[in-house]
């Protein structure tokens, strides 16, 4: 069902419960209203008629008919019925002779315990009335049918039906403009997202200066928008660098291969090459295993090992495992304040990815020192556990600083130095897979400083 259509029945049904509840309270409180009047005038009736029979030396029962005849009544097909203690009829009167009214012994019994009584014969109200004094007992009956009452409630009820009717056809109608208008700018965002493709990632949903959800959902989409082309360039610019660092060595590998079997050569030309193609192959196995890992790292934490971590243990692994690398690495420890909770160093994640981002950044440290050393310090405070990497190389210059996670991004003064540009960027997706953050710091001649914090907590966090 279309929601236009929800939105226009659910509009309907709220004034259709309303409507009813109110078109019901009016005409059951007219209606009561009238019974009571009802009651009211033929007990007024009823009353008059006992006093009048009591007094018996003066008004007898032709007399009393005559006065009931002629008394100004709203009601029509009047009676008036008299009973004695033993149910005995001792005074009737009718607007029409053969309209007689039918009254039970139990309703004269009720009527002498509870004084008066009120009740329907077919369509005209009765009231039964005790009527006592020092000379009589008796139960006058008291009915009649209220045409003026009765035609004001038809009245009344065709109107109420006809505002019923109406009413929810009117609802039902401004439901569906209402609902019409209100959904308009949803298609018109639509519309928009449905032009928008790969291709033309650049465009936006337009938005107002209004506070409404409807410019919130825009600017959300805008927002979406914004992270999906920047994530199809960095896919882009990925798939480019990529390329370009596979193919170099395979296209090295070809031309020697080709030049070298243009003739014969000595056994000591054909070691040259084979060398020369050696250092490739492991420049590419290097590489493919780099890109591996950048691709898991990339991916989310569902299809990772996950185990607590004690993070200083990770830390004491790096001079060990930085100086297998090359032995002139050196790795220089120190621990700050340290909580002596052991909790408050446990983080939950993958031990080797992890171990692989911070080692990434330890060996550049390394790498780009002049010493060749690295100070990694470990501490922590009330909510996080810090790890501080620094070097004393040549530094990064600012404007450099945003782009250096960046897959195959270089800085310019280090593009002659070995590697591929993808330690940076594959220790800033595996910090942030593991819910952590990382922070540089710089200045050219002096050093860089690498700050990664992390927040123990439960699996959940993950």
């Amino acid at each position: 069902m279309p929601v236009r259509l929800r939105i226009t029945l659910l509009f309907t049904a709220i004034v259709f419960t309303i409507l009813g509840l109110l078109c019901s309270a009016v005409f059951y409180n007219i209606y009561t209203n009238r019974q009571h009047n009802a009651k009211a005038r033929l007990t007024n009736r009823a009353i008059t008629t006992g006093r009048l029979l009591s007094q018996s030396a003066i008004f007898n029962s032709e007399l009393l008919q005559k006065i009931d005849s002629s008394t100004a009544l709203s009601f029509k097909r009047k009676t008036v019925q008299a009973y004695d203690y033993l149910n005995n009829k001792v005074y009737s009167f009718s607007d029409h002779p053969e309209d007689t009214v039918f009254v039970s012994h139990q309703q004269l019994d009720d009527a002498r315990v509870k004084k008066s009584v009120y009740f329907k014969i077919n369509d005209k109200d009765a009231v039964a009335y005790h009527y006592t004094d020092k000379n009589n007992r008796i139960v006058i009956v008291a009915s009649g049918y209220d045409d003026f009452g009765n035609r004001l409630l038809r009245q009344l009820a065709y109107f109420l039906i006809l505002s019923f009717v109406g009413g929810n056809i009117i609802a039902f109608i401004s439901g569906l403009v209402f609902s019409k208008k209100l959904l308009q700018p949803v298609q018109k965002i639509a519309d928009e997202v449905n032009e928008i493709s790969a291709q033309n990632l650049t465009r936006r949903i337009a938005t107002t200066q209004n506070h409404d959800e409807w410019n919130h959902l825009s600017q959300t989409l805008n927002e979406l928008l914004n992270r999906l082309q920047e994530s199809f360039q960095m896919q882009q610019r990925f798939i480019a660098n990529a390329s370009h660092e596979i193919s170099t060595p395979l296209t090295s590998i070809s031309s020697q291969l080709e030049v070298s079997l243009q003739r014969e050569r000595t056994a000591e030309e054909y070691r040259n090459v084979m060398n020369s193609i050696y250092q490739d192959v492991r420049h590419m196995s290097k590489l493919t295993q780099t890109l591996l890992e950048f691709a898991k790292a990339s991916g989310s934490a569902g299809g990772i090992e996950i185990n607590p971590l004690r993070l200083d243990e990770i830390v004491l692994r790096l001079p060990s495992e930085v100086a297998k690398l090359k032995n002139q690495y050196n790795v220089l420890l120190s621990f700050g304040d340290l909580p002596e909770d052991e909790e408050s160093l446990i983080i939950y994640g993958n031990e080797e990815l992890l171990f692989t981002s911070i080692k990434n950044i330890v060996i550049n440290a390394c790498k780009y020192s002049e010493s060749h050393e690295a100070k990694v310090r470990l501490s922590a405070d009330t909510s996080k556990v810090y790890i501080n990497i620094e070097d004393t190389g040549k530094g990064i210059p600012e404007s450099e600083l945003n782009s250096i996670f960046e897959p195959f991004y270089r800085v310019e003064d280090s593009r002659s130095t070995e590697g591929f540009g993808l330690g940076l960027s594959l220790a800033n997706r595996i910090i942030k897979l593991h819910k952590g953050e990382i922070a540089v710091e710089s200045k050219p001649g002096t050093g860089t400083k690498f700050t990664i914090s992390f927040i123990p907590g439960k699996y959940n966090n993950f």
